[in-house]
C-alpha cells in the first residue's frame, strides 16, 4: 500500500551531539554520530512509524527512549518489544494528533543522544487503490487496498465493485498491516476477459451500502510494441504418449479412431487469464481440450508450455482432421492437422458389425453346410440298400 521507506537525519555540531546545550557524547575521528532512522515516515494522525538508532554503542543498563510531544507515552527503545521486522520500534502516532511537526529525541540513560523532528501529516479521507501495475489488461488478476484511516470511521464491513470485476468483492481487515490500523485489502481479483480498452469507476461500500471512496481502472489490451503484444505463439502439435510432450509434431500424426492423443501449444506472452482457460477444439475429438499450462516443462529459455489429452471420437470416419487453439481474446488462432485411421473396433466391418462377427458367421455357414452335404449323402444311401 504505502512504501515502506526510511528517513535518516543526523546531527552534529563540531564532532559532538548537543543535549540541553552541552557535548554529550564526543565522536571519536572517523566515527559517524548517533542518527535516527524513522520507517514510514511523514505518518497521518492514527499511523505508526519504526523508530531505530544508529551508529550507537548500547550499553548494558542504559535505558534507551525516545520522546516527542506527539507521543501519548515514551517509547523504549531497548524494550521486550525490541526491534520489530527490521522496521524499528513501532511508535504510534495518536489519531488525536494535529499536523504538524514535532521535535524527537533519543535519551540514553536521561542524556540526549540524537535529535530529529516527525512531520505529521493531514488526515486523508478514506481511499481506494487498485494494485494493477499500470493499465490493467482484460483478464490480469488484480490486488485491492482500502484505506479507512479517518477520524470518525468505524465500520468492518467493506465490499469493492466495479463493471470491470467478475463479481463484487469482499474487503478483508488486514491483521498484520504495520503501520496503519485501518486497512483493508483483497488479492488476485481477476479483471472480466472480455473487457473493452477504457476506464472503468471502482468504488467501495460499507455494510449499509454507503459509498465510502471511489477510484478509476485503466483498461488497455496489448498493443504493437508492448512486450506481451500477441506474444509469440506455436502449435498446435500433438504427441501420443504424456511423458512425450518435447517429441510432439505439428504434421504426419496419426491417431485411430476411438484412440488418445494429447495437445501442445506454446505461448512466450499469454493473455492474463489464459493460463486457466486454453483450449483445443477438433471436429475429431469427443469434447474440447483442456490445455494445462505448465512453466516448468518451458525450460531453458522455450515459451511456456500448455497441454492436455484429447479423446477421439470412437467410429469416426478416416481422414484429414483440423485442431485449432484461440488465444488472445480471439487476436490469435492457429490450425493443425491430424490423421485419423480406421477405428479398431470396426476394422473391416460391414453394415457396423465387426469383421470378426462376419468371420464367426461365415465359419459358422459352412460347417453347417457340409453337414447337410454329409446327412444328404447318408440318406441316399439307405435308400439305394432297400
Amino acid at each position: 500500500m504505502r512504501a515502506s521507506w526510511r528517513r535518516v537525519v543526523a546531527v552534529g555540531v563540531c564532532g559532538g551531539v548537543l543535549s540541553g546545550g552541552g557535548l554529550v557524547r564526543p565522536a571519536v575521528a572517523g566515527e559517524d554520530p548517533p542518527v535516527i532512522s524513522q520507517a514510514y515516515a511523514g505518518p497521518r494522525p492514527g499511523e505508526a512509524i519504526g523508530i531505530d538508532l544508529l551508529n550507537y554503542a548500547r550499553k548494558p543498563g542504559v535505558e534507551l527512549v525516545a520522546e516527542s510531544p506527539v507521543f501519548a507515552a515514551p517509547v523504549r527503545l531497548d524494550g521486550p518489544a525490541g526491534n520489530t521486522g527490521g522496521e524499528g520500534v513501532r511508535a504510534p502516532i495518536p489519531a488525536s494528533a494535529r499536523p504538524g511537526s514535532y521535535p524527537l529525541v533519543v535519551k540514553a540513560g536521561g542524556k540526549v543522544v540524537a535529535r530529529d523532528t516527525i512531520d505529521v501529516k493531514p488526515p486523508r479521507r478514506p481511499f481506494i487503490e487498485v494494485g494493477a501495475g499500470g493499465a490493467g489488461r482484460p483478464g490480469i488478476k488484480v490486488n485491492l487496498f482500502f484505506d479507512d484511516l479517518y477520524p470518525g470511521e468505524t465500520g468492518k464491513s467493506f465490499t469493492a465493485r466495479s463493471a470491470a470485476f467478475t463479481a463484487p468483492v469482499r474487503l478483508a481487515y488486514d491483521k498484520g498491516s504495520w503501520n496503519n490500523t485501518r486497512m483493508f485489502n483483497a488479492f488476485d481479483v481477476p479483471l472480466r476477459d472480455t473487457l473493452r480498452d477504457g476506464a472503468y469507476q471502482v468504488w467501495v461500500t460499507d455494510a449499509h451500502g454507503r459509498r465510502k471512496a471511489e477510484t478509476r481502472l485503466d483498461v488497455r489490451s496489448a498493443r504493437p510494441g508492448d512486450d506481451d503484444y500477441l506474444g509469440k505463439a506455436s502449435g498446435p502439435a500433438f504427441f501420443g504418449k504424456e511423458g512425450y510432450v518435447f517429441s510432439a509434431r505439428s504434421r504426419g500424426f496419426t491417431v485411430a479412431a476411438g484412440g488418445r492423443m494429447y495437445v501442445r501449444w506454446q505461448d512466450a506472452h499469454p493473455d492474463p487469464g489464459e493460463q486457466e482457460r486454453m483450449t483445443a477444439t477438433s471436429p475429431a475429438f469427443q469434447s474440447p481440450a483442456r490445455l494445462e499450462f505448465d512453466l516448468i516443462k518451458g525450460h531453458e529459455g522455450d515459451a511456456p508450455v500448455f497441454w492436455g489429452p484429447a479423446r477421439i471420437k470412437p467410429g469416426l470416419d478416416p481422414g484429414r482432421y483440423p485442431v485449432t487453439v484461440v488465444s488472445h481474446r480471439g487476436r490469435v488462432k492457429k490450425t493443425g492437422y491430424l490423421t485419423v485411421t480406421q477405428d479398431p473396433a470396426r476394422d473391416g466391418g460391414q453394415d457396423g458389425v465387426p469383421t470378426a462377427v462376419w468371420a464367426g458367421a461365415g465359419t459358422a455357414a459352412v460347417a453347417l453346410g457340409a453337414a447337410a452335404v454329409v446327412l444328404l449323402v447318408a440318406r441316399r444311401r439307405r435308400a439305394s440298400l432297400s
